[in-house]
Formats: structure tokens, C-alpha cells, sequence
């Protein structure tokens, strides 16, 4: 058995993510983040930021709409994939708590979740000032995040794999409601010349409540905040399992 070390794991974890969750989550996400985007008036020709872009699926689909995107990831591995996905895409290995750019964008967005596994408000607070010292100004920032109800189904069953001739893989999940931790672990077993290796990766995900989002957002610098349900429509009260936020520099 080998155990993939934090640096490693999101490498490890990239073919499962490219073959099963990369074009699930883009059809789930796409629709109320396209809405947005011409909500606050970023068309085509826009300059995107897809952060913790993954492997791309995302990207790729805002470029056949006629954005420029960049896409930014902590794991080679996730771009490798991602240059395949979407090849008119510009890419950039980086990790969402340090990336330095330029303000040369339009709009950042983060679609499904991925800042989940930013594990403190104080790093948190550190991505949203990257992203803001990233946007022009009057650029947006759109992103999902999954709250404190979203995780209240990982119970410590497999919730999904998948069987292979070569490659077998299980993710079974569970959640702390007083830490607000999540951990989901991915085992794999591959076929590597002639013998079966075993790969356990394991991930942690922080739930954030609305309050604590909104008020990070605002200590940054961020102005005209709003939260937005998955449906992409303007949550009237306060949304518990996932919501959508934006903000403007």
C-alpha cells in the first residue's frame, strides 16, 4: 500500500477526476455561472481566470463562447489533462493561496467547490486578496462553495468507483459537523507491469457558513456582494448546503 503524500495527491487523483467528475461537475456548474457572467456583464472577448481549474473541462466550454481563459491548478497532472481538454487555453501550476498576478482579468472564477480545500478563513482570506489583486477594476469574482449542510450526507459509505482491467478505484466519505472537516479517501488499485499497486489518497474539505464568507469577502476589499443559489438565482434567505458568491472589485 502506498499512502500519496499532500503534494502528490491531486496527481494521483487526476485520471479519476478526468474520466468520471471533470464533465459532470462543468454541466452541473456551466449553466448558472454562464448566467452570471452575462448578468454582471463580462462577455465574450473577457478576460477568465479559472481558478483550481482541474483538468480543464470548464475552460474549455468559455472558450467556445468566446472567452480568453487562463486556468490555474496546484497538480501537473490535473493540466496535463487540462492542455488536452482545452488546447486554445493558457495554463499556469500554481497553488491558489500564492499565486502572484498581474490585474489583467475580467472575471476569477471558481465553479465547484474547490476552495473547500483551502483548510482555514486566515488562507481563505489569502486566495480572495490574490484573486482581488488579479481582477481589473470593476472585475468580478464568481465562485461555489459547498456550506455547512452540503456534507451532511457523507456518512462513511463508498459513494462512488468504478472497476477497470488495469485500474479499480472506491471514494468513501465522512464529515465532522463540530470540526466542520470533511475527509473523503480515494483508493486505488493499478496494474503496474504485471502487479496490482494500492494507492490511498486522503482529502480534506472545510465547510464555511455564509456569514463567514461574506464578512472575509468584505475585509479583502470586495464590494457589491452577493449570494446566489445553484440555480444561479439570488438566495432570499440563507443558503445552508451550496451557494454561488460574487463580488466586485
Amino acid at each position: 500500500m502506498v499512502t500519496v503524500n499532500i503534494d502528490s495527491k491531486y496527481d494521483y487523483w487526476a485520471r479519476i477526476y478526468n474520466q468520471y467528475w471533470g464533465a459532470k461537475y462543468c454541466e452541473n456548474n456551466l449553466p448558472p455561472f454562464e448566467y452570471l457572467l452575462q448578468k454582471y456583464h463580462i462577455h465574450q472577448g473577457a478576460n477568465i481566470l479559472d481558478l483550481c481549474c482541474g483538468t480543464g473541462h470548464m475552460a474549455q466550454r468559455l472558450i467556445e463562447q468566446g472567452y480568453q481563459v487562463t486556468g490555474l491548478d496546484i497538480s501537473e497532472a490535473m493540466l496535463r489533462y487540462a492542455h488536452e481538454n482545452a488546447p486554445n487555453a493558457q495554463f499556469i501550476l500554481d497553488d491558489a493561496r500564492f499565486f502572484n498576478l498581474p490585474p489583467t482579468f475580467d472575471a476569477v472564477i471558481s465553479p465547484s467547490g474547490s476552495l473547500n480545500h483551502i483548510m482555514t478563513i486566515e488562507e481563505l482570506q489569502q486566495v480572495f486578496m490574490n484573486v482581488y489583486n488579479a481582477l481589473l477594476d470593476n472585475g468580478v469574482f464568481l465562485f461555489g462553495l459547498n456550506l455547512e449542510d452540503g456534507y451532511a450526507s457523507w456518512n462513511g459509505a463508498i459513494s462512488d468507483g468504478d472497476v477497470k482491467d488495469d485500474f479499480a478505484w472506491a471514494c468513501c466519505d465522512n464529515y465532522n459537523p463540530v470540526a466542520k472537516i470533511g475527509q473523503f479517501t480515494i483508493t486505488i488499485f493499478q496494474l503496474l507491469a504485471k502487479d496490482w499497486q494500492r494507492f490511498d489518497i486522503t482529502n480534506l474539505v472545510r465547510s464555511y457558513s455564509q456569514l463567514e464568507i461574506l464578512s472575509t469577502l468584505e475585509c479583502v476589499g470586495f464590494k457589491d456582494i452577493n449570494v446566489y443559489d445553484i440555480n444561479g438565482n439570488l438566495a432570499n434567505s440563507e443558503c445552508n448546503k451550496f451557494a454561488i458568491f460574487a463580488g466586485r472589485k
